[in-house]
């Protein structure tokens, strides 16, 4: 049963980004190749990013606790990249795999335990979801967190904020107009929504999941400001496409949408275009119903889209599966500590996916893989 075969974990045309690493492994990590050299990064800037994604914080995160501090072993001198890959560990410190015991022959619904067992057999690390867990989001993150460093030098920055959870919405970006004292108040925020009384309700809704020992998803908003035009390729190398590839490794993601997205469908022509206007000598478009990219290629507009969640499948209600080597049904107890909402701590994740597709995406058009900074 499958056990020969292997998986890929490999993103990017230009910088080359390899995340590794099981969820229960002695450590997780990323290498990330096509770095230009001289880059000085900022280890607290992304001690902060990376800190937004850690668990044990707040009553809607998992009480696993880990530290989740990068270890740089190569890449760097001093503080700035050298050209060589840049590569980081992080140590997994704080692993209960005794709570998986059971999974190795009774799959849990909605997660990736059968369809691994399907393809690699008994070779399968079933242990916090093994290379199917949120925590491969940790090296994610770090990768994500230089690229964000990198798109500020070139006036770019990226926001996102819990746009839902359940029932309860949080404001929408303007698709227009998004300030940087916007983009800054969600990145300082352990809790980023738009509207305060609409994250209280949330808190409030994921209060309530979790004491039902249930779980609830919802949708992230995500926007690049300072994106100019002319990012992107049509056809396969389309910035949807690469946008999409890199928001979908997140564990949960089951939908995307760009601007109007699904709400397009439902509307004319006449309803869903964007004018084109000249405002201050630079071509604009009045609306932003395309969400910045036409064609697959950025169109100088704000980039918005809109990434579904759906809940944390282990969640302690008794649930129904089967046994894998009796072939018969069986009821399942999931224990361990688990996300009754990971909405929070997707955000930082969809950031991350964001800056590193942007920033692959800066190189291939601009050229400068290979030069220095």
């Amino acid at each position: 049963m499958g056990s020969e075969y292997s998986m890929s974990s490999t993103y990017g045309n230009n910088l080359k980004i390899s995340i590794f690493g099981q969820s229960h492994s002695p450590a997780i990590g990323v290498s990330i190749d096509g770095i230009p050299a001289g880059f000085r990064v900022d280890f607290d800037k992304l001690a902060a990013f990376t800190r937004r994604r850690r668990p044990g914080q707040g009553a809607y995160s998992t009480k696993r606790t880990e530290k989740d501090e990068p270890e740089f072993i190569s890449g760097l001198v001093g503080d700035t990249t050298c050209g060589a890959p840049l590569a980081a560990i992080i140590r997994n410190t704080d692993t209960h795999s005794s709570d998986y015991g059971n999974l190795w022959d009774v799959p849990r619904p909605s997660h990736a335990d059968y369809t691994a067992y399907a393809k690699f057999g008994e070779a399968r690390d079933v242990r916090g979801g093994g290379a199917f867990s949120g925590r491969l989001t940790a090296p994610l993150c770090v990768a994500g967190g230089i690229c964000l460093q990198l798109l500020q030098r070139e006036n770019i920055y990226v926001a996102a904020h819990i746009a839902r959870i359940g029932n309860v919405t949080d404001k929408s970006f303007d698709p227009v107009n998004i300030d940087d004292d916007e983009v800054r108040s969600l990145s300082d925020s352990s809790f980023p929504v738009l509207d305060e009384s609409a994250g209280e309700r949330m808190l409030a809704l994921i209060e309530e999941v979790r004491k039902a020992g249930d779980s609830v998803g919802g949708i992230v908003e995500c926007a690049a400001i300072g994106v100019p035009a002319g990012i992107g390729d049509p056809m396969f190398d389309g910035m949807e496409n690469r946008l999409a590839s890199i928001i979908f490794s997140i564990p949960a993601v089951k939908g995307i949408e760009f601007g109007n997205g699904f709400s397009s469908a439902l509307i004319r022509g006449s309803e869903n275009n964007d004018a084109f206007i000249i405002e201050e000598d630079t071509i604009r478009t009045r609306t932003n119903r395309h969400g910045g990219i036409l064609g697959g290629i950025t169109s100088g507009m704000p980039l918005i889209f809109r990434a579904a969640f759906k809940p944390t499948p282990s969640i302690s209600i008794q649930q129904d599966s089967v046994s894998l080597s009796r072939r018969e049904a069986e009821r399942l107890s999931i224990v361990g500590r688990h996300d009754p909402c990971i909405l929070p701590r997707a955000v930082p994740c969809v950031e991350a996916a964001t800056a590193i597709a942007l920033y692959d995406a800066l190189l291939g058009t601009r050229g400068m893989a290979t030069k220095q900074l």
